[in-house]
């Protein structure tokens, strides 16, 4: 059974949340609400996935996603995120949360993230990885769209298939875009985190971002 923990200052919002998961066949851990209390539920619980407010009291979700992270537990990061809070949406994913999720998502859509992202997959709520991109394309950092450095490493194949990590699309899309079995890509996404030394697709769209490889 997937575990969570649920980190939110709103008592309302995790307890409609806690109702959902564990409807949904989840086992709710505990809640927190505050992030230095998720930072240390998650480490006594060691759930599958934190599911992550990003403006709290205390500590924010951004520093606490951050030290979930440097303390090497197994919990994966869900971030919950709205549109007014979209400058903050890339400093979690630089802080290693595994995907972003709206809060005002749906049951369904809730259910199905925390599923995706206990998997091993990341997750990007449309939108929110729209304002990623148009955020990039319009404030684009030093020395946008080389291939120098540990890109440099990369076929351009490889760097074809980074660039639609950082679209956001999945294994099944990128192989329709560029015509190729599923196999391919997967072995092509593989190639591409071991040589840029990354830990999984989250950290791959960071450093698209980053080099304005889009």
């Amino acid at each position: 059974m997937t575990s969570v923990i649920l980190a939110d200052d709103q008592e309302l919002v995790r307890s409609g949340f806690r109702l959902i998961l564990e409807l949904a066949g989840f086992d709710v851990l505990g809640e927190a609400a505050d992030g230095r209390a998720a930072v240390e539920l998650a480490r006594e619980t060691r759930p599958d996935v934190v599911l992550m407010d990003i403006r709290m009291p205390v500590m924010d979700g951004i520093e606490a996603t951050r030290r979930i992270g440097q303390a090497g537990l197994p919990s994966r990061v869900l971030v919950l995120t709205t549109f007014d809070l979209d400058e903050y949406v890339y400093e979690a994913l630089r802080a290693g949360a595994s995907g972003f999720l709206l809060k005002d998502a749906g049951r369904e859509r809730l259910v199905e993230a925390v599923r995706t992202v206990a998997a091993g997959e990341s997750l990007f709520a449309p939108t929110v990885l729209q304002r990623l991109v148009t955020h990039f394309v319009h404030r684009p950092p030093p020395g946008a769209a080389r291939l120098d450095g540990p890109l440099a490493e990369l076929s351009e194949r490889e760097a074809e298939v980074l660039r639609l990590v950082g679209r956001g699309l999945s294994n099944a899309e990128i192989a329709e875009e560029l015509v190729i079995s599923q196999a391919t890509v997967k072995t092509h996404v593989r190639h591409v985190l071991q040589k840029l030394g990354l830990r999984d697709r989250v950290q791959a769209v960071a450093l698209v971002y980053e080099t304005g490889l889009l």
